[in-house]
């Protein structure tokens, strides 16, 4: 069998895909974007078949959460529209995101969902081989004494998450007054 082409690419995908509360998810915009459905539509058919997703499918953000979501963006649009939304996203988990195709029911959705779910494998895929690895590693240090502790160390570096600093923007004032003659 030859290689299926994909509607989306699998990187925009994986990079739609967030952390929040220990939870990998999509926001609803986001998920209306790919659908190519406008967010209401989505969050409407969500809300008509309410007793399909349960809180570990889908939940919506706290105020709070919101308010820091929406920094990160630097922007109260969130992916798109006139002035950003009003109300806290709704936040869709893997089985969240199975659910939608049969409630939205277009060929489309059925697609993007198949889309979504192999990047969420491939996620899966690529924090297991992290842990794998973390535990070899941990095995081998037992094993050997304290002169390989340097490369044990450089190593476990080398696999860590690493943390992306936030870049500050604006414009960043180097005098805190500025002195006016009289």
């Amino acid at each position: 069998m030859g290689q299926e082409t994909t509607l989306i690419p699998p990187k925009r995908i994986e990079n739609s895909i967030l952390f929040i509360r220990g939870e990998r998810v999509i926001l609803d915009e986001e998920l209306a974007f790919l659908y190519m459905v406008p967010t209401k539509v989505l969050v409407q058919a969500v809300k008509r078949n309410k007793d399909r997703f349960p809180p570990d499918f889908m939940f919506q953000l706290e105020k709070e959460e919101f308010a820091s979501l929406r920094s990160q963006f630097v922007t109260s649009k969130l992916v798109g529209g006139r002035g950003g939304r009003r109300y806290p996203p709704y936040e869709f988990t893997e089985e969240g995101i199975a659910m939608l195709s049969s409630v939205l029911n277009s060929p489309r959705a059925v697609k993007v969902n198949i889309e979504i779910m192999r990047a969420f494998v491939r996620l899966r895929k690529i924090l297991a081989s992290h842990v794998e690895l973390a535990r070899k590693l941990e095995e081998l240090e037992k094993k050997y004494d304290s002169q390989f502790m340097v490369v044990f160390e450089a190593i476990r570096q080398l696999i860590a998450p690493k943390e992306v600093p936030s870049k500050k923007i604006g414009f960043q004032l180097r005098d805190k007054r500025a002195v006016y003659g009289r």
